[in-house]
């Protein structure tokens, strides 16, 4: 149990979900850096799980473990900028992860497990991100057995190299063990990334002693295989095959991640450049991000010398702790309403000097921030609603805030030009943040239909009022003063009566309107159907598989096909 303060009062509350942890502080990961390499040792403390009643056995995880994961890969990113390559291995003998504990599983509410799988995919994600855009391969050198989401953390990475002792195997055993879906992108990762034959998939998720040696290799459920006695040389040779391919620096000095500043109230979390308050009545939370203050650096020196509290970087860093800690910790706030505050012009000097230095290796890694932070707004269950009004700065960057939203709503002061809310669109909107399926958030918005993309990019820079805002099709809505508080009233009273399933389901299919991709499947199709699993009495049920796994009965399941 935690206590937090309402004025001078001391409430005691549920125990909260933290997201911010340090090496120091880790209990089942060790991180070792050999020059362009790092070795991160997945060495699970079966004793030391986030909540009572499992224990981790067999390097299996639980959420506090990718918590873990998730600070060690963005200490890589920033505090280690000469590393290249990340092996993922185990410190344990004979076994590389067993997956999400099953026990874990079975004692956790349909919300945990649900929201548990969504931080585990997008820490996955980040993996392939960081590959893709800046430089940091990975290799899983998997030295024992590799089941479920452990398998699934091996796929993530660039490559696998499988120890062929004639015991380690891969598998993706959760069909025929526990009635669930492999739901961390296990099933997509083996079909798009792997393009392991469909058939042959379909063999691989239905048994459950998994596949090893020259098989897995010949099913292109690994790259490669090595004896015992030259799995370390040919882990080597690997990750400095990969480093080779790498443009991070060779030479340069990292920025140490300090901890964020944070205080937490009974309704709101407090940060320097963004607050979250709770409306418990409403079930509505209001994101309120503040443009930067005074003189901010330009050149790269002072850029890196400012490291940490570098603007962009401590933004993004808080924005993502409290999108996490909201998402987790309080369920029934349905409805977050996002807001700026501050100097447009700001904001805009500050995505220039991004964009100035987006080839550096500390820009380039804080851009990435901000791009996978933007993301999880893209991908929470919770409707987002973007209230522009006056002292709003939704310009550049910012402007994306409001273009991840559902709805954004423009307060039009035509009498009062001064006062007037303004939106304006910088090259930033154009790709510089990608949304999951590849496509700017301009693009998804106009279906990348070029004649309205044109239109904007025609008005780029132009600070737009609510009314050339609605005419480009930016907003959603205009309402004057007279109409802005019964509108936006009416919205939000609307919209937090509505069934959360429904809308949840809703918003994931409207946000994503484009092609599909690879993440898209993950986060959308895959999820959507592990959600309906994770009700059915065939995996949950006193009965079902999941419930009963390792107590001896045997499932019972419902044949009805539905």
């Amino acid at each position: 149990m935690v206590q937090i303060h309402r004025g001078d009062t001391a409430v005691t509350t549920a125990p909260r979900v933290e997201y911010q942890t340090t090496p120091a502080q880790y209990k089942h990961l060790k991180l070792k850096f050999e020059g362009p390499v790092a070795t991160l040792a997945v060495d699970i403390d079966e004793n030391a799980g986030l909540r009572p009643g499992y224990k981790l056995k067999l390097n299996s995880y639980d959420l506090g473990v990718d918590i873990e994961l998730n600070d060690a890969l963005n200490r890589i990113r920033f505090e280690h900028p000469v590393v290249r390559t990340v092996v993922v291995t185990s410190g344990k003998d004979k076994v590389f992860c067993s997956g999400a504990n099953i026990f874990m599983l079975g004692v956790s509410s349909h919300a945990w497990k649900v929201n548990f799988c969504k931080f585990t995919n997008e820490t996955r994600n980040g993996i392939e991100d960081s590959s893709q855009h800046s430089g940091l391969k990975f290799l899983a050198a998997v030295n024992g057995a590799c089941a479920g989401g452990g398998y699934e953390l091996a796929l993530a990475c660039d490559e696998i190299l499988l120890v062929d002792d004639r015991s380690s195997a891969v598998s993706l055993p959760e069909v025929p063990l526990l009635g669930v879906l492999p739901g961390t992108g296990g099933l997509t990762r083996v079909t798009d990334k792997r393009h392991v034959r469909h058939d042959l998939a379909d063999i691989f998720c239905t048994t459950t002693e998994g596949v090893r040696g020259q098989r897995a290799k010949d099913w292109r459920l690994v790259d490669d295989i090595a004896k015992p006695a030259v799995f370390a040389q040919k882990v080597q040779e690997r990750a400095l095959a990969l480093a080779a391919k790498s443009d991070r620096p060779a030479d340069a000095q990292g920025v140490a991640l300090t901890p964020i500043e944070r205080t937490t109230e009974a309704d709101a979390l407090r940060y320097t450049h963004v607050t979250v308050e709770i409306d418990r009545a409403g079930r509505t939370a209001t994101f309120t991000i503040k443009a930067p203050t005074g003189t901010q650096p330009q050149d790269i020196d002072d850029i890196v010398q400012a490291g940490a509290s570098w603007y962009p970087l401590q933004l993004a860093r808080e924005l993502e702790d409290a999108i996490l800690s909201m998402r987790t910790n309080e369920l029934d706030i349905g409805t977050w309403l996002i807001k700026t505050s501050g100097d447009a012009a700001a904001v805009l000097a500050t995505d220039a000097t991004l964009l100035a230095h987006k080839d550096h290796w500390f820009v380039r890694e804080t851009i990435g921030l901000l791009r996978r932070t933007l993301s999880r707004l893209d991908v929470s269950s919770r409707s987002l609603f973007a209230l522009i009004e006056p002292d709003s700065c939704f310009a550049g960057t910012f402007l994306e805030l409001a273009l991840a939203c559902d709805r954004s709503y423009h307060l039009a002061l035509p009498d009062d030009e001064a006062r007037a809310p303004k939106i304006t669109v910088a090259e930033v909107n154009f790709g510089l943040y990608p949304m999951a399926t590849g496509q700017s958030r301009l693009g998804r918005r106009f279906y990348d239909e070029q004649p309205a993309l044109d239109a904007v990019r025609a008005r780029a820079g132009q600070a737009l009022d609510a009314d050339a805002a609605h005419a480009l099709g930016l907003v959603t809505a205009n309402p004057d003063d007279i109409d802005w508080t019964d509108e936006v009233r009416i919205a939000l009273e609307e919209r937090v009566a509505m069934s959360p399933d429904a809308l949840t389901g809703m918003e994931a299919n409207l946000r994503f309107n484009g092609q599909e991709n690879m993440f898209t499947r993950i986060f959308g199709r895959l999820t959507a159907w592990q959600n309906w699993i994770f009700q059915r009495p065939n995996a949950v049920g006193d009965k079902g598989a999941l419930k009963v796994y390792g107590k001896g009965d045997k499932a019972a399941f419902d044949w009805n096909r539905v």
